[in-house]
C-alpha cells in the first residue's frame, strides 16, 4: 500500500507541476474574482464556488507533499511519507470532494458534518500503520473504504434523482442546471484517483492520473462557472393590474376556490398572456401571476399527472407547431431554430428533447411528415 515513488522523468514533472500551478490558478480565481469569465451573464452559487475553491487547493496541496517522495532513496522513508499523505487525503481531499458533490445539489441544504466523519476510520488506520510500521490493518481499511464508495455511490444516486424531480417540479428551463453528467464526470476521476492512492497501477498510471487531474479541474471550474445559483429569484416581467390584485388576495390569505380554480387561472394568466415563452420562468413566478402560491400549483400539477417542466414545455411545444402552420401557410421562410427561439427556448438542444418527447418523434422527421 503506497508504495509506489513518482516516476523521475522530466515530461511527467511538469505535467505534475501544471497540474499543481492549474489547481492553485483556479483556487484562487474562484475566492478572489467576482465576475464571471466563463459565463458573464451567469450568477454560480456563491457556496459551491467557496467549497470548490478548497478542493482545488487540497489537490494543489496533496502535489505539493508528494513531491520530495520522488528524491527518497530510502524505502522506509518513502514509505512513510506516502503514508502520511495518504492520511492527508483522506482527511482533506476525500471529504472534500464529496463536499463539492453534495453542495452542487441545490434542491437543499444537506447537512455536511458527517463528511469528515466518513474519514476518521481510515485515517486511525493510517496513522496505526504509521506508528507501528505495520501493514496489518490494510485489509481492514481497503474494506471500509470499499464499503464506503459503494454506500455513498447509492445514496448520490438517490439525491440526485430527487434534484431532478425538484428541477422538473420548479423550473421551466433546465439548462445550466441539470447536473447528471457531471456527476458522472466527477465520479469517475474519482475512482481512478482512489485506485492510484491505494498503490495499484503502472508507471503510465501516473501519467493517466495526472492527466485525469487536469481534467478534473478544469472541468469542475468550467461547472461551477456555469451552474446557475438557483436560490436567486429574478424579478417577474409581468405587472398586469389583474395580476397584482391576485397577488395582493393571495398574501390575505388564499380561498380554497382559487386552488379549484386554477385551471382557468392559468388559462388566463398564463396561457392566454402566453407567460410561458418567458425565459426562466419558474414555479414560483407562475403562481405569483396567477394569484395562488407554490404549493397549491405543484398539487395541482401533480394531481394532473405532469411536472411544472412538462406544462411549460407542452405549451411552448404547442406555440411553436402554431407558428410552424402559420410560417407554412404564408409562405414565410423560416427555421425550427428560430421558431424554437421565438417560442421560449434559448437552447435549441433542449427544445429538440422536448419536441420528441412531446410529439414521439424528432422535429425534422415531423416536418417531413407535415409536408
Amino acid at each position: 500500500m503506497y508504495d509506489q515513488p513518482l516516476p523521475q522523468s522530466i515530461l511527467f514533472f511538469m505535467l505534475y507541476a501544471a497540474v499543481a500551478m492549474t489547481a492553485i490558478i483556479a483556487s484562487c480565481y474562484l475566492l478572489l474574482r467576482r465576475g464571471n469569465a466563463f459565463a458573464p451573464d451567469n450568477t454560480p452559487p456563491i457556496r459551491l464556488r467557496r467549497w470548490t475553491a478548497a478542493f482545488f487547493a487540497s489537490i494543489a496541496m496533496g502535489h505539493l507533499w508528494y513531491l520530495p517522495t520522488a528524491f527518497l532513496t530510502s524505502s522506509g522513508d518513502m514509505k512513510l511519507s506516502l503514508l502520511v499523505g495518504a492520511s492527508l487525503d483522506f482527511m482533506i481531499f476525500f471529504p472534500l470532494s464529496i463536499i463539492v458533490m453534495l453542495t452542487i445539489l441545490q434542491d437543499r441544504r444537506r447537512p455536511l458534518w458527517p463528511v469528515p466523519l466518513m474519514t476518521v476510520p481510515p485515517v486511525i488506520g493510517v496513522v496505526w500503520c504509521i506508528v507501528s510500521r505495520s501493514d496489518a490493518l490494510v485489509p481492514a481499511i481497503y474494506a471500509y473504504l470499499l464499503l464506503l464508495g459503494i454506500s455513498l455511490t447509492i445514496y448520490l444516486v438517490r439525491e440526485l434523482r430527487q434534484y431532478g424531480r425538484w428541477l422538473r417540479d420548479n423550473f421551466a428551463d433546465l439548462e445550466h442546471k441539470e447536473v447528471w453528467h457531471t456527476f458522472i464526470v466527477l465520479a469517475s476521476i474519482l475512482l481512478l484517483l482512489s485506485y492510484y492512492v491505494l498503490g495499484i497501477g503502472g508507471p503510465i498510471y501516473e501519467y493517466i492520473i495526472q492527466i485525469s487531474g487536469f481534467v478534473l479541474v478544469c472541468y469542475l471550474l468550467w461547472r461551477v462557472e456555469t451552474l446557475s445559483d438557483l436560490s436567486i429569484s429574478h424579478p417577474l416581467s409581468c405587472s398586469t393590474e389583474e395580476a397584482t390584485v391576485i397577488e395582493d388576495t393571495e398574501r390575505n390569505g388564499l380561498p380554497q376556490a382559487t386552488y379549484d380554480n386554477i385551471s382557468s387561472l392559468l388559462q388566463r394568466f398564463c396561457i392566454d398572456t402566453q407567460l410561458y415563452l418567458q425565459h426562466d420562468l419558474t414555479l414560483s413566478h407562475l403562481a405569483q401571476a396567477i394569484g395562488t402560491n407554490r404549493t397549491y400549483l405543484t398539487n395541482y400539477f401533480s394531481n394532473q399527472g405532469i411536472t411544472y417542466n412538462t406544462y411549460i414545455n407542452n405549451l411552448r411545444i404547442d406555440h411553436f407547431v402554431s407558428l410552424y402552420s402559420e410560417a407554412v401557410a404564408k409562405q414565410r421562410p423560416f427555421t425550427a431554430r428560430q421558431l424554437a427561439s421565438d417560442s421560449g427556448y434559448r437552447n435549441y438542444s433542449t427544445f429538440s428533447v422536448a419536441f420528441k418527447q412531446r410529439m414521439g418523434q424528432n422535429v425534422s422527421a415531423w416536418m417531413l411528415d407535415q409536408a
